[in-house]
């Protein structure tokens, strides 16, 4: 499940120069803890002034704002699923959050986007599990997609950059 197209990098995800960063974002998109807050807080009051308008997002789904402050040009706001034991539909939600926000990049006509672990913070989704779901969705997106030019998965952490690190081999 190796590309040329997919890029692992350890750090933070508010400090790259890509085409779009994905907020893992909850429905209000009022922004929140996490990567959510750390996003609206390096891009700044804009952000929040644009999502106030865009009347929340539902879970599996994603909308694209601006990056304002952020050295990314926009921000796709994605809000991943609660784990509830994983029998409640919750990787298929999670799919859709990474193929609806590739899906949104795509229609942009961006070519460079960088993922945070979505769902795996508060929403309590297991870290492997999770790790899976994204390698394979946008593993499977980007066979379809040729011309799309990179995708970046980000971890905040040691423990996630090591799991990523496995999947992708």
């Amino acid at each position: 499940m190796k590309t040329k197209r997919i890029a692992l990098i350890r750090g933070d995800i508010t400090t790259l120069d890509v085409d779009a960063i994905v907020n893992a974002a909850n429905n209000s998109l009022l922004g929140g803890g996490g990567v959510d807050g750390a996003i609206h807080r390096a891009a700044g009051p804009g952000l929040l002034a644009e999502c106030r308008q865009l009347n929340g997002c539902n879970t599996g789904e994603a909308k694209i704002t601006r990056g304002y402050n952020l050295p990314a040009r926009f921000v796709i706001h994605t809000v991943g699923p609660v784990w509830h034991g994983g029998n409640s539909g919750e990787e298929h939600l999670l799919r859709s959050c990474y193929n609806g926000s590739l899906n949104l990049a795509h229609d942009y006509q961006l070519k460079t986007i960088a993922f945070p672990n979505i769902s795996t913070g508060v929403y309590g989704y297991p870290k492997q599990q999770a790790g899976r779901v994204a390698v394979e969705a946008v593993s499977e997106w980007l066979d379809v997609h040729p011309d799309f030019k990179q995708v970046n998965f980000v971890a905040f952490d040691e423990e996630n950059f090591t799991i990523y690190e496995e999947l992708l081999g």
